[in-house]
């Protein structure tokens, strides 16, 4: 993979896929505007890279899931805040290519930025049209991909254009698939994963792929429910459906079969009787959740266990929350997993909007090592499995 300094940028046009997918919320005056710019943020240092060598920047990103044209999802906010942090106008397109938008990019100046609409408003986007592919591939001469999180997809702004110009990885991405590479190949001793979130379903591949390379896999938040049902155990009213328990049954076969990773379950969990700040309020000592009952959180002997393990470990990759820590009355799962990370003198490494919010919740997001910008990608790499975009990025390229 390219890294951004072997590309000849000097007064060319560079097309940049970033990952600007970030919320958005209605001003005091009406207007749309960034909720938050963290992901903004994270791919200043690419641009800012690019303007100071004299490249002519063309901003590429996807905004939701519209359907067709949605004014509602216009890359506008974002070009607003993006001025504002780079401290420079950043041009906006009426559309994603066209005659509009080629014209725009021949005229920037060396140091300009300009941001395309929407990528996703164009239908081809998602099915990786090679028309789509060539349109955007005339916007410039060169390629950069900084967009981690969206490099799991093989879209025509990630995979398909890569194609077609000469291109490179961004500092962002270069950096996760670095440090996420680091922890599959040469881990720091002993490696933790914290794994949480709601379904098993969507993890299994990386619960399977911890069982086999960590020396301990903790399992906390809803999707611990699957695996105390599959033990045998009550649970109630908990987030739990049939085909988690099934993958969990057979996860734990799988790590009573391995003589690797200690597989850790909660031994005691908070419950309620509705999903609600409001709710009723117990700490069972014990897993066994009564009908009618919900578990939301970790109790407090399962979160000292956990921090126990997390501050010994030579690594940790943390995903997905230890409970509904959104709502305060079960949130102390999360802040004691979060605080262990945060504190532990090891690599620590978190993936998941759901866990970048948590430790930003509890102002911990600058006390970790690497804060993964990746949601799906994060866990495919994990995984073991090849990311479209990086993949795309292994060739020169060619015009």
């Amino acid at each position: 993979m390219r890294s951004l300094a072997e590309l000849d940028v000097e007064g060319k046009r560079v097309l940049v896929r970033v990952d600007f997918n970030v919320p958005l919320q209605t001003g005091p005056d009406g207007a749309r505007q960034v909720a938050d710019d963290t992901r903004i943020i994270a791919a200043l240092p690419t641009i800012e890279r690019l303007r100071s060598r004299g490249a002519r920047i063309v901003l590429v990103s996807h905004l939701g899931r519209p359907k067709g044209q949605d004014p509602q999802l216009s890359m506008a906010p974002v070009a607003a805040r993006l001025s504002q942090l780079l401290g420079s106008p950043v041009k906006q397109a009426g559309a994603v290519v066209g005659e509009q938008a080629l014209a725009m990019s021949e005229a920037l100046a060396p140091g300009e930025v300009m941001l395309l609409e929407n990528v996703r408003f164009e239908p081809g986007e998602t099915k990786n049209d090679q028309e789509l592919a060539h349109a955007l591939a005339e916007l410039a001469d060169a390629y950069v991909n900084d967009a981690f999180g969206a490099a799991h997809r093989a879209h025509a702004s990630t995979e398909g254009v890569a194609h077609l110009l000469p291109h490179a990885a961004g500092l962002l991405l270069q950096r996760e698939v670095n440090v996420l590479g680091e922890i599959l190949k040469d881990p720091h001793r002993p490696l933790v994963a914290v794994i949480g979130g709601a379904k098993v379903a969507d993890k299994i591949g990386v619960i399977d792929r911890f069982l086999q390379m960590a020396d301990v896999v903790i399992v906390g938040g809803a999707m611990a429910f699957p695996f105390l049902a599959a033990g045998g155990h009550q649970v109630g009213a908990s987030l739990c459906d049939a085909e988690d328990v099934e993958h969990a049954r057979r996860l734990l076969e799988r790590a009573q079969s391995l003589e690797g990773a200690t597989f850790e379950l909660p031994v005691d969990i908070v419950i309620a009787d509705s999903f609600s700040a409001e709710a009723q309020r117990r700490e069972l000592d014990g897993v066994e959740v009564p009908d009618g009952w919900m578990g939301l959180d970790i109790g407090q002997r399962t979160a000292a266990r956990y921090g126990e393990l997390i501050a010994g470990a030579g690594t940790v990759f943390w995903n997905g929350p230890m409970g509904a820590f959104e709502l305060p009355p079960f949130a102390a799962g999360t802040k004691a997993v979060a605080q262990a990370v945060a504190r532990c003198k090891g690599v620590t490494v978190v993936g998941g909007g759901d866990s970048a919010a948590a430790l930003a919740q509890f102002g911990l997001e600058d006390a970790v090592d690497h804060l993964s910008t990746g949601g799906g990608a994060t866990l495919e790499l994990v995984e073991g499995r090849e990311l479209p975009g990086v993949v795309a990025l292994d060739g020169a390229g060619v015009r």
